[in-house]
């Protein structure tokens, strides 16, 4: 039995790989997670305020993307964006593409506010302005808690100048398909990760909160890059950050071993977006 569930778990990897499909951090697994760690450590009283928002949906006029609770806001951004005319100008708002081997400079890959650093503060800063509309607000909190997510997904932070790894072909041990580096980081690694040892969404103690939170958004930028540099290219090519890259003919291959050490990496990302999106939505709704 063990082997046949392997077998159906690889089969279904492969089919998820030849599917196409945009690059969207986390994925919705990874960002429903993200949200719902969230909104279990939310006081009462910011919760009850988010929940109020929802009931402005229709005013957004996006029947196609549903805005009704936390989860589909964790999601609305990625979804959204599938309307080129109305919402393509907001594709530059989910990363901030840094070359791994320069000087980490977040504002001068950040040309006008169009990254995702940029946006975190920007949105919250509307979420929080009480005298705005409803769904001004509403609109506002799906980027924030989008974007927090996306700007803790290393690939939406550090590159080399291949689009945050989509330019580079990757295998999940033998499953190849149409996968490249950053699929790679936002289905497979971090699905397995979530749902690989203790349970991520439960309410957090003071204590486990209080080493993930402080800091700005340049400063978990800055994280997130130094993750690229110091992990996800290494462990991609077998060799030093700055090394030879992978041609377009070779695949950044990840064995068991390196499935592994990558695991943590991917807990503490996914839950430092969670318990900080929650402090940045107590600062705005609380």
């Amino acid at each position: 039995m063990i082997f046949n569930f392997r077998i159906f778990v690889l089969m279904a990897l492969l089919a998820c790989s030849l599917a196409p499909q945009p690059a969207l951090a986390w994925g919705d697994f990874g960002h429903r997670t993200i949200a719902a760690i969230a909104e279990a450590n939310l006081s009462p009283r910011a919760k009850a305020r988010m929940n109020a928002l929802f009931r402005a949906e229709k005013l957004l006029a996006t029947p196609d993307c549903p805005l009704r609770n936390i989860g589909d806001a964790s999601v609305w951004a990625d979804c959204v964006r599938r309307d080129e005319l109305r919402w393509g100008y907001t594709a530059p708002w989910h990363y901030v593409n840094m070359d791994i081997c320069k000087p980490f400079d977040l504002k001068a890959n950040c040309p006008n506010g169009n990254c995702v650093g940029a946006q975190v503060t920007r949105n919250e800063a509307l979420l929080a302005d009480a005298k705005l509309p409803a769904h001004v607000r509403l609109e506002a909190l799906a980027w924030l808690v989008h974007m927090m997510g996306d700007m803790h997904q290393p690939m939406h932070g550090g590159d080399r100048g291949d689009l945050g790894g989509n330019r580079v072909s990757a295998a999940y041990g033998i499953v190849e398909g149409r996968m490249n580096l950053h699929r790679l980081w936002d289905g497979p690694i971090a699905e397995r990760a979530i749902t690989q040892g203790a349970p991520m969404v439960r309410r957090y103690s003071v204590a486990e909160r209080e080493p993930h939170l402080g800091g700005s958004v340049e400063d978990w930028a800055l994280e997130s890059w130094s993750i690229a540099r110091d992990t996800v290219y290494p462990t991609a090519q077998h060799g030093p950050a700055c090394g030879p890259a992978l041609t377009r003919d070779q695949r950044a291959r990840h064995d068991e071993a390196d499935i592994e050490a990558l695991i943590p990496v991917v807990r503490t990302q996914v839950l430092r977006a969670g318990l900080r999106l929650t402090a940045a939505l107590e600062r705005a709704l609380g």
